[in-house]
Parts: structure tokens; sequence; C-alpha cells
């Protein structure tokens, strides 16, 4: 078995030949997999954010499945359906895309609030239940959905309890004019199948690399301290809730472990808090980007940067 320093550096050659001049984004999207959580792209169309989700779920050598999320998309073309078989004479169980190891809920906003909830029990226990009965999903397990502006005509917002679903929440951008140009370059086009890929068992491997990372008392008096600024300061709607502390602390040490090191620094936690609390803290009357919160957060607490 290779160290997980080999196969994230294998990781982030092998996307970065496809995903040209983010680097950033590539790093958080691997964290939020690492750390077995889940991932949201919002952004414009047409800049990349499926082609992130393809070649990612190619390098780490999982299975992948896409679904399109539309108005008319029904929970059961998520989850699987119930029929009667003739020949057996008895129901079966029809398996839908969720069960793959790496998911792209393609433009969930387009879809309705009842379908996006049929993510929610997948999302945090990694099961689903059909007609009362539970049915494992395939490990590892991730869900990387993208998510169109909500200014956009047919999207929908999407409920806190769907968004405090995904650990961390990222914008891919425009690229640099240098990174353009090597995308429009012809010999610079790369296919997914000339990518080298893992091994189920090696990205297995790299979410269990994550209980190696040592966390101080002093980290996690660090994060206590972020949670109660956020839900006793009284400048956002809402605070961050337990679940957005664990997915900092696991999306930290993810982190750090991208970084070569076992062990988690400040620097770690103050690195990811603008991603996972993106789609979670709202400032109150709206007018602070999820950079200036952060900013804020760190001037309050004092906070050695």
């Amino acid at each position: 078995m290779r160290t997980s320093l080999e196969l994230i550096e294998q990781i982030l050659q092998e996307t970065s030949k496809i995903i040209i001049g983010k680097e950033k984004q590539i790093k958080l999207s691997l964290a939020a997999f690492i750390s077995g959580s889940h991932l949201l792209i919002e952004d414009i169309p047409g800049v990349g954010k499926t082609t992130l989700a393809k070649t990612l779920a190619h390098v780490l050598g999982l299975n992948y499945s896409r679904v399109q999320f539309t108005n008319d998309l029904l929970p059961s073309d998520i989850i699987g359906v119930n029929f009667y078989n003739v020949k057996e004479a008895s129901f079966s169980f029809k398996k839908g895309p969720i069960f793959s190891q790496f998911m792209l809920a393609d433009e969930i906003n387009r879809a309705s609030s009842k379908t996006q909830s049929a993510l929610l029990e997948a999302m945090e226990e990694n099961h689903v239940s059909v007609d009362g009965v539970t049915y494992e999903l395939p490990k590892p397990f991730f869900v990387c959905a993208t998510k169109n502006p909500f200014e956009e005509v047919g999207t929908y917002e999407l409920p806190s309890s769907q968004l405090d679903r995904f650990a961390i929440s990222l914008s891919l951008g425009y690229p640099t004019l240098e990174a353009e140009r090597k995308i429009l370059s012809s010999n610079q086009k790369y296919q997914l199948s000339e990518l080298k890929t893992l091994e189920i068992q090696e990205a297995l491997f790299l979410q269990k690399e994550l209980l190696s990372i040592h966390v101080s008392e002093d980290i996690l008096n660090l994060l206590q301290e972020i949670l109660a600024f956020t839900r006793e300061s009284g400048l956002y709607i809402t605070g961050l809730s337990t679940r957005a502390a664990i997915n900092l602390l696991n999306i930290s040490k993810a982190w750090a472990l991208i970084a070569k090191r076992d062990y988690l620094l400040p620097s770690d936690i103050l690195e990811v808090l603008p991603y996972v609390t993106n789609h979670r803290l709202l400032a109150k009357g709206n007018t602070k980007t999820s950079q200036e919160i952060v900013d804020e957060i760190v001037q309050n607490l004092h906070i050695d940067t």
C-alpha cells in the first residue's frame, strides 16, 4: 500500500491535468472526500463544476453516477423503487443512482424540496429506507452537488437542513488568462481515460488516515470559541450547528493531511473556515461575504493568523 502522501500527490497531479488553475478548489474537494462528508459547488453554468466532479470521481477510482435535477424529478428517481416481479411473483427493489460511490447531483436547486430531501438520510447515515426496509449504501459514499445562482429562472432555495449536510461550499470562478489559454490550446487537452486512478482500498485508506491527525486541546478551544461567537454575538441569523463544528474539524484535519502534516494548526481551521461557513452563516442584513464574516470572527476573537 502506498503512503497517503503518495496517493494525495497523484490525485492532485492527475486532477490538475483537466481542471487547470484551480489548485485550491481541487484540494478543498479532496478534503471533503477524505473527511467522509459531502461537497456543494455553487457557480454560474460553464465554469467546470461538472467536469471537476467527473474528474475527481475518475481519479479516485470510484463508481460514478450523475443525476440531472429537474423540477419533475421524483425521490424514487434517485433512491429507487419497488416493483412487482411477475416471474418471481414478488416485489423486488430496483436501486437508483444513489447506490454509487460518487454521486453527482447536478443543478440540485432545480428540483423541488421534496426531491432534495431524498438525499438527507443517505448523506447523514449512509443508507436509505424504502417501504420500511433499510438499504446500505456503498463505501465510500460521496455526494457532490452543483448549484446554480438562486436568481436563475427555475431554481429553488435549498432548505437549511439540506445545506447543512454539505461540509463545504465553494465556487470555481472564471479561470485566469494563463489558465484559460491552456484550456483553449488543443495540445493541452487530456482525456479521463489517460489519467491514473486509485484502487478502492486506497481511497478508503485515505479516509482512515484522518484518524491519525493529532488535535490539541488548544485547537479544540479555538473551535469552541468560534462556535460560541457565531451563536452569541448576535451578528448572524443562526450560529454554527454541532454538525457544522464536526465538519469544520474533519475538513481541517483533511487539509492538514493534504499539507503533509499529522497535526492540526490554527491556520488549517482559518484556511477552510470560509468554505464551511459560506452556506451556513448569514449576517443580519445579508451584506457580508463569507470571507468578511471569517475576518470578523478572527478580529473579534483576536486569533493570531
